[in-house]
């Protein structure tokens, strides 16, 4: 349950109604609508990382589906699996994401971002060797857009946390 009510959409400005609608309603966005500026720069930044970019976004989905895992949100992995479905994460990658480590079904660079993302989400910073494995299999380019993603969803996973928004049937979380 909420722990604070989501935006009343009629008291929501035109523009921010409209992000709200594009958004198919999804309870994260109407309590991002409260800070309508911020909204639309989350909205910004979210869609450059979805949508933009040289990351690979079968890696891009399992590093932010493990993010999810790792700050547990629930909403998060569960919108997160059903967009990597969407971009060709294997259902059984999906199923795997809680315990990686022992599966056998992530390729060499998969692993290693596995490894740079449970280290970014559980330590201060990735250890040296763990940031040189993955450095070795992408561009710098798409090794700052992993990170990036990451740090962008703990800031979701937080912000899902901290206000309790409610899950939704999964063709309606974003």
């Amino acid at each position: 349950m909420a722990r604070i009510d989501y935006s009343d959409p009629a008291k929501l400005d035109e523009r921010t109604s409209g992000i709200v609608a594009k958004n198919r309603n999804a309870n994260i966005f109407r309590m991002m609508a409260h800070s309508p500026d911020y909204l639309r720069q989350y909205c910004r930044l979210g869609a450059a990382i979805r949508f933009r970019g040289e990351l690979d976004p079968i890696l891009r989905e399992l590093a932010i589906t493990r993010t999810g895992i790792l700050c547990e949100a629930p909403y998060e992995v569960v919108a997160h699996k059903r967009i990597g479905k969407g971009v060709g994460v294997t259902d059984e990658q999906n199923a795997a994401l809680e315990s990686w480590k022992s599966a056998t079904c992530f390729s060499d660079v998969q692993r290693a971002a596995l490894a740079f993302t449970d280290e970014i989400v559980t330590l201060r910073k990735p250890a040296d060797a763990t940031l040189q494995a993955i450095a070795a299999k992408l561009t710098p380019g798409a090794l700052i857009e992993l990170q990036l993603s990451v740090g962008f969803y703990i800031m979701t996973s937080k912000f899902l946390e901290t206000f309790g928004v409610d899950m939704q049937a999964p063709e309606e979380t974003v």
